[in-house]
């Protein structure tokens, strides 16, 4: 009898593993969380006549947020687009990778994972460890030129 309550036994421990991880892996999803670069085009201009390739100085106004919808990082908020040369390294890999080919006056949502993000260590205090993150980006201007060759250094 004790043999047959220890197998009973074993049997609940297992499903309750089973129902457990089967929580966490739906709660997982709910979350938001990404595991690959995901690029969702949300505007482009009809005519794309100037595009970010690598190493190209480009402006981008972007809202960063974490899946929860709490904003960490907003140059929308500051009036003021970010400026830096695309695909040396000089921001998360997630941009670098998710900004190229972008049309001036194309709007973008990034959804970054981790490892293209801030990794395990995140950015404290507003970005934890281990989190997505999700960017709406408007490319403003390629090497100075806000459209087909129109320079704008007011940007």
């Amino acid at each position: 009898m004790g043999n047959c309550r220890q197998q009973r036994r074993l049997l609940l421990l297992a499903v309750a593993v089973v129902v457990a991880a089967l929580v966490l892996t739906a709660s997982a999803k709910k979350s938001g969380d990404v595991t690959e670069l995901q690029i969702g085009v949300k505007y482009k201009p009809e005519s794309c006549t100037l595009q970010a390739h690598k190493g190209d100085k480009i402006k981008v106004h972007y809202r960063g947020t974490l899946t929860d919808g709490s904003v960490f990082d907003s140059s929308f908020d500051r009036g003021d687009p970010f400026e830096f040369t695309l695909g040396n390294g000089q921001v998360i890999k997630g941009w670098d990778q998710g900004l190229l080919g972008m049309c001036v006056g194309e709007k973008r949502k990034l959804k970054i994972p981790a490892k293209m993000g801030y990794g395990e260590r995140g950015s404290p205090p507003k970005i934890p460890g281990g989190a997505t993150l999700i960017f709406d980006t408007e490319l403003i201007a390629v090497n100075g030129k806000t459209s087909g060759g129109s320079s704008n250094s007011e940007l």
